[in-house]
């Protein structure tokens, strides 16, 4: 099982990433899929989820209007975009499935975001 995420990097504030995340060795699509972040300092925090077939998508409030969750389980990969990126979405992102009948959980290595002028 791999969970490899990709696309981080710096960018100005204002600006956009977006953040791929590629599953392998599981299957994909019947798993719900999150993104989390851990900023230096803090504690993990949840971003944003989609469900299996990517009918519902949820956000944490800071994030709400900036960042968008998708999925494509063609293509075994979940995606973040974040536009207008603040200085506070600085940190690691990480990339979780989750199977609600298994309850099995995976996790990616992460992608560091920082957001610096």
């Amino acid at each position: 099982v791999q969970l490899v995420e990709s696309g981080g990097g710096l960018v100005q504030p204002g600006g956009s990433l977006r953040l791929s995340c590629a599953a392998s060795g599981f299957t994909f699509r019947t798993y719900l899929m999150r993104w989390y972040r851990q900023a230096p300092g803090k504690e993990r925090e949840l971003v944003a989820s989609i469900t299996e077939a990517g009918g519902r998508t949820f956000y944490t409030d800071s994030v709400k209007g900036r960042f968008t969750i998708s999925r494509d389980n063609a293509k075994n990969t979940v995606y973040l975009q974040m536009n207008s990126l603040k200085p506070e979405d600085t940190a690691v992102y990480v990339c979780n499935a989750r199977s609600r009948e298994s309850n099995m959980d995976y996790w990616g290595k992460g992608a560091l975001v920082t957001v610096s002028s």
